[in-house]
């Protein structure tokens, strides 16, 4: 079954601001490009949300059976501390001076630390990784195109985009809302603000001084790229002028992804992007998370425990599950209780997809699977709502239960498909995994559970009742219900 055809997949595109249904340029190939980390800092919760909405989207549109190019950039160089203007210092410079270390050490150092986080929130890799410094001569093409094509101006080394005159030819803040003079950083005196014709022009390329290490060759001499002139050299090298969808943090919205759309306007005479999405914030007690509020945790953090606002340690799949509770549009706000919660009910799904083997064919179908996984599909395919994916899941985990407790009947052919549908959403979809303690633990659980159960058998085989009552009633106690049944005696956990 084509799935792309008989469940037509939704994409709320941020250029538009309405839900579109998604029809890729050369089906069945994606191209998706992520705006990935700046490395210069420790991964924060931030940062571990985008990561795990488009490895959601990454797997999702795989599993409809598309082949996808997955793109996501590692900016190290360029990113300077006041983003709007343009100015200040380069952010991995500045973190290399204070470590005392060069910037290639800083680079390497902090790549490390978002790779181990991404592959602890189980997230899969993207198909390309490229990185800003490792596309220097595609990012100078670009300005020389600019620069013929008449939209930007050199000015001592420096080389600008000229927003009035990409105005007359293309709109401005389809995708953002804001309007030009929210590009023009106010009064101040900013380094490079006097030589700019207008306040409001951004950066393609910046005049290095003699003290910046960071630095290359150009036609206009050594200097550096703009922010956003990476994620434009890099998307269209690998996915062409145009391409599918562009994913990102909607803090990126403005300037960021409006310098990617006016750079390849002028670059290349066309949008670059069909589909734009954008993940919502996480916060913390409604704020967004700021060093300089105290609120501000990142990844390392939330899985030690070692941070004031923690009261214990979460585990990455707590966390994983704790964020795919929410529409990735949604804002999330960390809390405790809530992370809690979402950790019973992690809990609650895995160990129906240990128990799933142990259901048991009847001779009924008590629970239209068919009908079941449509909702699921239509959940998914509804923009990847995933919280009610999730919803529609627990329905499957009562059916599981049920039927071992042999409140409900499914025929085998029933149960494989719940089985093969359950497993898939889980595992393939949403990236839930069970983590190597809880599969270990469910190991010895099990054949802790068969030594009781063997005793007891052994009690009823000579007729001692009392000592098989006294069994069953006290792992009843426990929570846990023994079931006879003609195939055995088999077991099952409530809560």
């Amino acid at each position: 079954m084509d799935l792309t055809k008989e469940f037509p997949l939704s994409i709320y595109n941020s250029l538009g601001r309405e839900k579109q249904i998604f029809k890729p340029i050369n089906p069945p190939f994606v191209g998706m490009y992520v705006c990935g980390p700046t490395v210069y800092g420790e991964p924060h919760l931030g940062h571990a949300r985008a990561a795990v909405v488009f490895d959601i989207v990454f797997r999702y549109l795989k599993y409809l059976g598309y082949k996808v190019r997955y793109v996501r950039n590692i900016t190290d160089v360029g990113h300077l501390e006041d983003e709007l203007a343009g100015a200040g210092e380069d952010k991995i410079t500045k973190k290399a001076r204070l470590e005392q270390l060069e910037p290639m050490e800083i680079v390497q150092k902090y790549t490390y630390t978002y790779h181990d986080a991404y592959a602890k929130l189980n997230t899969l890799p993207p198909s390309i990784e490229p990185s800003a410094t490792g596309h220097i001569p595609e990012q100078i093409k670009i300005v020389e195109t600019i620069l013929k094509n008449g939209y930007a101006y050199e000015v001592n080394g420096s080389v600008y985009l000229d927003m009035d005159k990409y105005v007359k030819d293309y709109p401005f803040g389809q995708l953002s809302g804001k309007v030009l003079e929210d590009l023009q950083s106010g009064s101040r005196s900013l380094d490079g603000q006097s030589e700019k014709r207008d306040p409001k022009d951004f950066t393609l390329w910046k005049k290095a001084k003699p003290e910046h290490i960071m630095k290359w060759d150009s036609p206009w001499g050594e200097g550096f790229p703009g922010w956003h002139l990476e994620c434009t050299a890099m998307s269209s090298k690998y996915l062409g002028d145009t391409f599918d969808i562009h994913g990102g943090g909607m803090d990126l919205q403005f300037p960021h992804h409006e310098g990617e759309i006016a750079q390849s306007c002028t670059a290349h005479g066309k949008v670059p992007v069909n589909y734009w999405m954008h993940n919502n914030m996480l916060t913390i007690k409604g704020q967004k998370m700021a060093k300089s509020k105290g609120n501000f945790i990142n990844f390392e953090q939330m899985i030690t425990g070692d941070h004031d606002l923690l009261e214990r340690a979460y585990s990455p799949m707590i966390i994983r599950y704790f964020m795919l509770q929410a529409h990735y549009r949604s804002p999330i706000d960390f809390g405790n209780e809530a992370l809690q919660a979402a950790e019973k009910g992690y809990q609650k799904m895995m160990q129906a997809m240990a128990d799933i083997g142990r259901m048991k064919a009847g001779g009924n179908d008590e629970f239209d699977v068919a009908a079941w996984k449509e909702k699921a599909l239509a959940a998914m395919n509804d923009d990847f709502n995933t919280p009610i994916l999730i919803a529609e899941l627990f329905d499957a985990v009562r059916v599981i239960n049920s039927n071992i407790n042999g409140k409900l009947e499914l025929t085998q052919g029933a149960i494989d498909e719940l089985s093969a549908f359950f497993t898939a959403m889980i595992e393939d979809v949403l990236g839930l995994e069970r983590e190597a303690s809880a599969r270990e633990g469910q190991k010895d659980m099990n054949g802790v559970m068969q030594l009781v159960i063997d005793l007891r058998n052994t009690a009823r085989a000579n007729k001692d009742w009392a000592t098989s009552d006294k069994i069953r009633d006290e792992l009843a106690e426990l929570g846990i219900q023994l079931k006879d049944s003609k195939e055995g005696t088999f077991w099952i956990q409530n809560g």
